[in-house]
């Protein structure tokens, strides 16, 4: 330990093992992907933000979704674009602390978030006609600033906490697109399991309670709309559709990644890890908004309205 220099600067590799001739392509997709998140999440919000009539809770639940998306892809790609295109892929080591904090944070937030949803669709479904009075716009934006606030903050200081007392000396570079805990773990000079079992359970608490909290309201959703032929259930019953296509594009890959990570005897290599995380993490994030545009008919016909009138102004 003595021996070893200090490391105040890490190198964010991006994909390990991906050949130069590929660089322009991967940071090509990489550039795309971002610009389509960040157009089609500002969408969102400026859909939900400037039409009165999408002021309902449903709708600023998914405004709240598309921002945390948003900043997820604000926070990571720029930097892992920059040090394809420009070489700028060196990050201070508290500078990647905060990064870590920002991902494991955002990342957290879309966790609550999707609760929120669920508990939206089951008031709305089980509770049709107190509906109003329980989830009002105030009851959902409280909601809302709670998981900003207060859940997402209190399991992530601890995450960016823990991977502040790693030690590093040696290795600096990080196998990752940005930093993430677990390629960051990978860069101790000193035995860390006590810290990564610590992260796992804090992981397992993000994923694993507002998950089981989610599937237990569908549950109840699917039983009373089977016991119910009402057409006004059935279309509150359409729009559970496409919360079920987000949430398992979120939940799916992530608990396998954390189980397969955590797993001994089970190993990803650098190059597949990277690989699932970017399918994982920023995929989802520009299908979302396209999967509320395809699934959710009051959102098409606003924007359809706002394409008209643009149309309308251009031919006079």
């Amino acid at each position: 330990m003595s021996n070893q220099t200090a490391v105040s600067e890490i190198i964010l590799v991006g994909f390990p093992g991906l050949p130069d001739a590929f660089h322009g392509l991967v940071s090509t997709i990489l550039f795309f992907t971002y610009m389509i998140s960040l157009t089609a999440n500002g969408t969102v919000i400026g859909l939900v933000i400037f039409n009165e009539h999408l002021h309902q809770p449903m709708y600023l639940i998914i405004a709240n979704l598309a921002a945390t998306d948003l900043l997820f892809d604000a926070v990571t790609l720029p930097k892992s674009i920059a040090g394809y295109w420009f070489g700028a892929s060196t990050i201070p080591v508290k500078m990647c602390l905060f990064q870590m904090f920002l991902v494991h944070y955002f990342g957290s937030l879309d966790s609550y978030l999707l609760m929120l949803m669920a508990a939206d669709r089951y008031v709305a479904i089980y509770y049709p006609l107190r509906y109003p009075s329980i989830i009002t716009n105030q009851v959902a934006t409280i909601s809302c600033g709670f998981c900003w606030v207060i859940f997402a903050t209190s399991t992530n200081t601890a995450v960016a906490v823990l991977a502040s007392q790693i030690p590093l000396c040696g290795a600096d570079e990080l196998n990752s697109l940005f930093c993430g805990y677990t390629a960051y773990s990978l860069l101790a000079c000193s035995d860390v399991s006590s810290s990564k079992r610590a992260v796992f359970v804090c992981a397992l608490v993000v994923l694993l309670m507002p998950l089981g909290l989610i599937l237990l309201s569908y549950v109840k959703i699917i039983v009373t709309i089977s016991l119910a032929r009402s057409e006004s259930l059935q279309k509150a019953f359409y729009t559970c559709v496409t919360h079920w296509l987000v949430i398992a594009l979120y939940y799916a890959p992530r608990l396998f990644v954390y189980i397969v990570n955590n797993i001994p005897s089970v190993a990803i290599k650098s190059d597949m890890s990277a690989l699932l995380l970017f399918l994982y993490l920023f995929v989802p994030h520009m299908a979302n908004p396209i999967i509320y545009f395809l699934r959710n008919k009051e959102i098409t016909q606003t924007l359809r309205r706002i394409m008209n009138r643009s149309t309308t102004k251009i031919e006079k």
